[in-house]
């Protein structure tokens, strides 16, 4: 269960951390639309980590 599971979603989280850090410090306070804007775009690149490091993962196997 945990590597079908929680593990992307683990991934997805701490890279989603990390963009969101990265963001705060780079840029301005930012408000409404732009968070939601913002967020999005982390849990889509978030989503394409997980899938791209548990692929490598697969293929050494």
């Amino acid at each position: 269960m945990f590597r079908n599971f929680l593990l992307p979603a683990t991934l997805t989280g701490v890279f989603c951390a990390i963009f969101a850090v990265s963001v705060d410090w780079l840029l301005p306070p930012l408000m409404g639309l732009n968070v939601a804007i913002i967020s999005a775009i982390s849990g889509f690149c978030g989503s394409i980590f997980a899938r791209g490091v548990l692929r490598e993962h697969e293929r050494k196997k």
